[in-house]
């Protein structure tokens, strides 16, 4: 059995949700027929007329690509113009491509996620907060005896949850007092008679995201006819996500060492560029994969003896060096590219547990192609 395109897109919008993504970017299906039955998945950072070729002899009929081909609305489909037509050709062979873009790169296993483990930071932590979940509290009112069932239900819909911690809550016994009027079913107690409850006031927070579906399930698992309960809008923040890492070394090390051990990691040559004294230990390193010159304040701010990233610029560099912190500029391509093979680690066993055949393959093309020295 095959996995749909419908069924690829739910496994990489649970790993890099869309609500992740910076505002206006653009992120999701780019083109391509969901329902359509997918034979092998091909990862690639970009999608190229060289991606495109590869796809076809792999026979992978869905590409997906961290950056996207469309970034902006195409006017029209000229094609005579190399872009439209390789979208047109694409299109004809029935290709579907989709993008996870900034919302990749914040996920909490995604492109930053990996590039600090492939150094192996130690406390890491964000480098830039870009977003949060907002939080509710959710109290409701439970006849004794029927608590760890309703406790259970909420939680199993995604309520309870602080930290690694599941089914969260608080509950204080109290009275409960109810008149069934005329034409009621009450659960306890009969009608135009006051009844007199032994209760549990049962708290917990929840993402407010969740907001519908831990109502239905409350709804589904509370004995009541009518369900006494309460929703709190809080100011507390919940799970944030955002660019970059930044964490210490497992031990110190030169700016040179750091260097070299750069080299190995991310697979990258000459093109690499340092800024620094190669003799000076750092520890706290903060990265960004992709382009992060204008993070160079929050790593200082993070305390960072150095920044590994990509696409440094001038003026960046000039910013650096005021502020005596050292940086690393490995390349746009290779501070991102880990992601595709920690991508394909995450997919591939996840389609196996549904039952798919569908492969999974990374795309070996280089994305630009520079001349060697």
């Amino acid at each position: 059995m095959l996995a749909s395109g419908h069924e690829i897109v739910k496994f990489f919008e649970e790993m890099a949700p869309l609500r992740y993504a910076l505002p206006g970017d653009a992120t999701g299906l780019q083109w391509g027929d969901l329902r359509r039955e997918v034979g092998k998945v091909l990862l690639a950072l970009d999608f190229s007329p060289e991606v495109l070729e590869e796809a076809l002899e792999l026979e992978a009929s869905f590409v997906f690509a961290h950056h996207p081909y469309l970034y902006n609305p195409l006017e029209n489909l000229d094609l005579s113009q190399p872009r439209q037509a390789l979208v047109a050709r694409a299109i004809k062979e029935d290709l579907v491509l989709y993008a996870a873009h900034s919302n990749l790169d914040t996920a909490p296993r995604g492109v930053n996620q990996v590039l600090g483990e492939l150094y192996a930071l130690q406390e890491m932590d964000l480098l830039a907060v870009t977003g949060s979940e907002d939080l509710e509290k959710l109290v409701v009112f439970v006849p004794a005896g029927y608590e760890d069932l309703v406790r259970q239900a909420v939680s199993r819909a995604g309520a309870g949850w602080i930290g690694n911690y599941s089914h969260c809550t608080y509950q204080v016994q109290g009275t409960g007092t109810f008149l069934p009027l005329e034409g009621t079913q009450p659960f306890l107690g009969r009608e135009g008679a006051l009844e007199k409850v032994n209760e549990y006031r049962l708290e917990t927070i929840l993402p407010r995201r969740l907001r519908t579906r831990v109502l239905q399930a409350l709804f589904a698992a509370h004995p009541y006819e009518e369900v006494a309960y309460d929703l709190y809008p809080l100011e507390n923040t919940g799970r944030a996500w955002g660019l970059g890492r930044v964490g210490r070394l497992e031990r110190p090390m030169t700016l040179g060492q750091l260097v070299q051990a750069t080299r190995e990691r991310l697979e990258v040559g000459s093109e690499l560029r340092y800024l620094g004294d190669p003799g000076c230990l750092v520890e706290r390193v903060a990265l960004l994969g992709g382009s992060g010159g204008s993070y160079i304040d929050a790593a200082v701010e993070k305390g960072a003896h150095v920044l590994i990233t990509g696409d440094i610029k001038y003026h960046d560099a000039q910013r650096a060096n005021e502020v005596g912190l050292a940086l690393i500029d490995a390349g746009h391509e290779a501070t991102e590219k880990p992601v595709l093979p920690a991508v394909a680690r995450q997919l591939s066993p996840w389609l196996q547990r549904g039952g798919y055949a569908t492969g999974v393959v990374c795309s070996g093309q280089k994305n630009i192609p520079w001349n060697p020295e």
